[in-house]
């Protein structure tokens, strides 16, 4: 027996964890303030681990070697706080399950495009032949995929709260997309906390890793300028042309590492607009890195048609266009849909603010939004910044409501967006059921 691990939090990171704990010879203890779901539970049971649910008996958590606390828990809960006082690590799942694998790890972070990047990475490694895997805040757990496959190649996706329960995990590998202000909630309105909880990913690296990130972005390179880091740095740009790294010439691509060059048409891409094109070069450059043949990355390049909920086209009813991006949590995400409207825009936006500042938007909404359906338990804030913006402003509660009334305002030629520019957890489960059931509502117009 090796200790005591305890996880807090039942979910896709927490079971996973408990599974690998369980086959290194830990005691596993699995504790969650909530009501777990069916699935994880039976997962549980088959795996003889001892779990709890609806509260946290104190005596056993605190009784614990090492804890692994589940990303979506904050830091100021007061389970947490006791160990911290008791003297508990308090680790992520990617911090435990790195240490079980030898596999070359790329981490990518950011604060939008990290899904995206994540899966095109995975996708050019996948076709380039590579024993790969996709894991962290998507798809199956990171955990899970190293007790029981061997990888030597994992591509994961990681959001600031994973990356703050990290203490030795160094990717060969890693990827920061953009920083826009996000989860300020969970970081005391400290935009600087979140910054440096994003540039965590670095802290580890050496000067054998690669860091690639958005050169145009002011915010990283403050920060670089601020912090000198280890690893060699591969900058991409839309706007300068860059000696080493990823840049745009002539309506090409021209990447150049140590040892290749890479150009490529940007009109042949999948993937559309601004923010697409930097998803790719940032996917492009670690495809590169590990190796995989130029004519691999073109084509896959060309065939890639995005991850789902992310401006995603669901289908054309009476020549509107109905667009699912119910993975746009945040006001950035919102912004770089709405400047990819080429027709007008009935908008459905809301949910769980995070401390947004919608202002930034206004000029497109402006420009490009001719109806609001708020779609939330509390809409005030999105009444105040749009009202004097836009002629038709609706409330809603439900999303069969929201696309109902869509239906009912969007005229031919027009698009209906759903950009929620909020977290989802007031009316949905996640930003994935948000999704489906927009998609299920458009499916029954």
């Amino acid at each position: 027996m090796v200790g005591r691990l305890v996880i807090l939090g039942a979910g896709e990171s927490g079971v996973g964890t408990a599974i690998l704990g369980k086959q290194k010879g830990f005691e596993v203890f699995v504790s969650d303030f909530g009501k777990i779901k069916e699935k994880y539970k039976q997962v549980l049971i088959h795996h003889e681990i001892d779990w709890e649910e609806a509260g946290h008996t104190e005596a056993k958590i605190l009784s614990a070697n090492i804890v692994m606390k589940s990303p979506g828990i904050s830091e100021k809960v007061p389970i947490v706080q006791q160990l911290k006082a008791a003297g508990v690590k308090v680790i992520s799942e990617i911090e435990f399950a790195s240490t079980y694998t030898e596999a070359t790890i790329v981490g990518i972070t950011g604060s939008n495009g990290k899904t995206t990047t994540a899966t095109l990475a995975y996708e050019l490694l996948k076709q380039g032949g590579l024993n790969v895997a996709l894991g962290g805040n998507i798809g199956k757990s990171f955990a899970e995929q190293v007790a029981e496959a061997s990888y030597e190649n994992y591509v994961l996706e990681l959001s600031s709260f994973q990356l703050d329960g990290i203490e030795a995990f160094r990717p060969h590998i890693s990827v920061l997309t953009n920083l826009s202000p996000d989860h300020l909630d969970r970081y005391d309105n400290n935009y600087e906390s979140y910054i440096a909880s994003k540039f965590r990913i670095v802290m580890n690296q050496t000067e054998d890793d690669f860091f690639i990130y958005d050169a145009d972005d002011i915010e990283i390179s403050k920060w670089l300028q601020q912090h000198p880091i280890k690893p060699q740095l591969l900058p991409f740009s839309v706007k300068k042309e860059l000696k080493k790294g990823t840049y745009i010439k002539d309506k090409n691509i021209i990447l150049t590492t140590d040892n290749t060059n890479l150009t490529m048409p940007i009109a042949t891409l999948g993937l559309q607009g601004q923010h697409n094109l930097k998803n790719a070069m940032a996917a492009s450059t670690v495809a590169t890195l590990l190796r995989i043949r130029k004519s691999t990355i073109r084509e896959c390049l060309e065939n890639f048609q995005g991850v789902e909920h992310r401006l995603e086209k669901v289908l054309k009813i009476n020549k509107v266009m109905y667009i699912n991006d119910s993975k746009a949590t945040n006001v950035n995400a919102t912004f770089y849909a709405l400047d990819s409207m080429e027709s007008p825009t009935v908008w459905i936006v809301g949910g769980e603010d995070k401390g947004n500042d919608y202002s930034e938007l206004l000029p497109l909404v402006n420009e490009k939004v001719k109806a609001i359906i708020c779609l939330g338990i509390e809409n005030q804030k999105i009444i105040n910044v749009f009202g004097n913006v836009v002629d038709i402003m609706v409330e809603t509660q439900s999303m069969h409501d929201a696309v109902q009334v869509a239906y009912r305002l969007a005229d031919r030629g027009d698009n209906v967006l759903l950009s929620p520019a909020c977290a989802s957890f007031d009316l949905f489960d996640n930003y994935e059921d948000r999704g489906r059931q927009f998609k299920d509502a458009v499916r029954k117009l």
